[in-house]
């Protein structure tokens, strides 16, 4: 008997385009999408002005939110979406944070304790898309978009990030992975790269699930 896809998320760097190809393969596939919480997020623009003071707030914050998607997609039927995963607060955001000083260690050992004791209660994703994405591509895609909250964001910041995003992906064992370059497709205005996207979506689920 061939397993129902459950939980299918989508990785990558600030700007990388997730929110878009999530909204792009949720009506494509009849999906629904959970969202990255951003737009009711109470510490997010004062964390972009002020990181060391926000960063633990905003951290446990976008862990909660994401552990509580989590269980809700698992004890749900339908087919889910989600845009960024638990495991990049934990491997990417908090560690970065805290290696340019803008976390103690003492806030830093207390939030990945927690999500440790989190993430052992969840399963991850059937299926992740990671959007691997260069510098110049990412700060297009954010000039674009104009957030205030993300006008003060330094390049350098984007590229610890990045080197962090490639890190973690090197040793994602724990499910199903596809990768896909943003800087050679552009899914949401070209008709036929968004076709090789779907493409690559369906031999990734093909036979392992039913869509």
């Amino acid at each position: 008997m061939t397993k129902k896809v459950n939980h299918v998320a989508i990785a990558g760097n600030i700007g990388a385009g997730k929110t878009t190809l999530c909204k792009l393969l949720a009506k494509h596939y009849g999906w629904t999408v959970h969202f990255e919480d951003t737009q009711d997020n109470p510490y997010l623009s004062d964390f972009y002005d002020d990181m060391k003071r926000w960063a633990f707030n905003l951290q446990i914050y976008f862990l909660n939110s994401r552990y509580r998607q989590v269980l809700k997609i698992q004890q749900g039927e339908e087919t889910i979406i989600q845009d960024r995963t638990i495991y990049e607060d934990a491997y990417i955001f908090a560690p970065n944070l805290y290696e340019m000083g803008l976390m103690s260690k003492r806030d830093y050992d207390n939030y990945f304790s927690l999500f440790l004791t989190m993430s052992s209660q969840v399963n991850p994703p059937d299926l992740l898309i990671y959007l691997r994405s260069g510098i110049p591509t990412l700060v297009d895609h954010i000039e674009k978009r104009g957030r205030d909250y993300e006008s003060s964001m330094s390049i350098e910041y984007l590229k610890r990030l990045n080197d962090r995003y490639e890190e973690w992906i090197k040793t994602y064992d724990i499910g199903n992975l596809l990768i896909i370059n943003v800087d050679d497709v552009d899914f949401e205005s070209n008709v036929e790269d968004r076709a090789k996207v779907i493409d690559s979506v369906n031999a990734n689920l093909h036979g392992l699930f039913q869509l």
